[in-house]
């Protein structure tokens, strides 16, 4: 499956990223911090990707809001990696640095549409 939209392939990347950093993280956060993460950033694309397939332009806007929301979520959560020391800081930053390039494509796609 492939996506036109660039905010959606940064956010494709970035779940790649995060699914691939989270693989060395303490076992016994599978079910905690592992499967939270993995779950709030890959809703990023999906909610996009959702959203993109909808009738009218405010529901797509509204899944980008939400989009937006998980993706505060998910900027989160790889804070907190790096205090736990799950990550080192140049992995933080650079999901960071990330995290705010999507978030700032998703306010303009949001802007543009209304």
């Amino acid at each position: 499956m492939e996506n036109n939209l660039e905010v959606w392939k940064l956010a494709h990347q970035l779940t790649l990223k995060v699914y691939t950093i989270s693989k060395k993280f303490p076992s016994l956060e599978m079910y905690g911090l592992t499967s939270q993460l993995r779950r709030s950033v890959s809703s990023v694309p999906t909610n996009i990707i959702e959203g993109q397939g909808r009738q009218y332009k405010k529901e797509f806007i509204q899944f980008l809001y939400i989009a937006k929301g998980s993706l505060e979520e998910a900027n989160y959560q790889l804070f907190l990696a790096k205090d736990l020391n799950y990550i080192s800081i140049e992995e933080y930053h650079e999901l960071n640095i990330l995290c705010t390039r999507i978030k700032m494509m998703l306010y303009k796609l949001i802007k543009s549409l209304k």
